[in-house]
């Protein structure tokens, strides 16, 4: 099945994401965190590229393991920086081979020491997008970035390169994670209104500790309004109770969301079925209203 058909569908849609382990030695544990994660019902899960491209072999065999041992639907990630074409090619001819039919293109990060652009990699996702196009039926997803791509000075440019991106043949958006729904609020408006019309996952990171709020501004340029930097400020040096703080923020998030019609949602959850499962169970009876 296609993520595209289930987020069509009525109701509350929720998905999960999980990395692949660096190492094969590390599978079983990052199998049996997505197993947990499985039995929450997710709409689907989806698993990342790994920096550098390095782990996509164990990528394509825990989609496998989600879509075909859990009945999951399963959503791969494939990037293309730090790839060549032809790797791109075999990658997805892999998981075209294991009956993955969703696939979210990206560019991902320049690996250090490659020469970026040339002409043995794609430049751009939109590029990615419609080389998986030339592939097989598949459901494909994108990036977006409701503050801005931090490589783009005007977001007006952003909207450009999304709608281009969009028209290339994506079915669907995730977005970088923000903790200001009304960052969000406004960048619909403003993609709508630029003709963009593709479903749009707001996307959730529970900020569980001080170490992970640092990674992920270095990460996605992120801005922390007062309200969470309170909350870091307060409860940073106990981890107990900055995760149980970030779950809170988290799903106070998600019921701002939902309250305020949007019905699908991605919760960068990564490895932590714990943290899934706190989040679920915080909206265990909003889902069903």
């Amino acid at each position: 099945m296609k993520i595209i058909d289930r987020l069509k569908k009525d109701g509350i849609h929720i998905s999960f994401e999980v990395f692949p382990p660096k190492t094969d030695e590390g599978f079983d544990k990052v199998a049996t965190a997505t197993d947990e994660m499985a039995k929450l019902d997710p709409a689907f899960i989806s698993v990342t590229y790994g920096a550098g491209g390095g782990t996509s072999k164990n990528t394509a065999k825990i989609a496998s393991h989600i879509k075909n041992d859990l009945g999951v639907l399963s959503l791969a990630h494939l990037t293309c920086a730090s790839s060549t074409k032809e790797e791109v090619r075999s990658v997805i001819k892999n998981l075209k081979e294991l009956g993955i039919e969703n696939i979210l293109a990206l560019r991902g990060d320049i690996p250090p020491n490659v020469s970026f652009p040339d002409k043995d990699r794609f430049r751009y996702a939109y590029e990615l997008v419609e080389e998986i196009r030339k592939h097989g039926d598949f459901c494909i997803g994108a990036a977006c970035y409701p503050e801005g791509h931090v490589e783009n000075d005007h977001k007006e440019d952003d909207i450009r390169y999304l709608k281009q991106k969009v028209d290339s043949g994506v079915d669907f958006l995730t977005t970088q994670m923000f903790f200001d729904n009304d960052i969000h609020y406004n960048f619909l408006y403003r993609i709508r209104e630029a003709g963009i019309t593709a479903p749009v996952l707001p996307g959730i990171m529970p900020i569980t500790s001080a170490s992970q709020m640092k990674r992920s501004q270095e990460l996605s340029g992120t801005v922390f309004p007062r309200r969470f930097l309170a909350i870091l400020d307060r409860f940073g040096d106990s981890p107990a109770a900055m995760k149980q703080a970030g779950i809170a923020y988290a799903t106070d998030q998600i019921i701002d969301l939902l309250a305020n019609g949007v019905k699908n949602i991605h919760i960068y959850t990564m490895n932590k079925p714990d943290v899934a499962a706190a989040i679920m169970g915080n909206l265990s009876e909003i889902i069903k209203a």
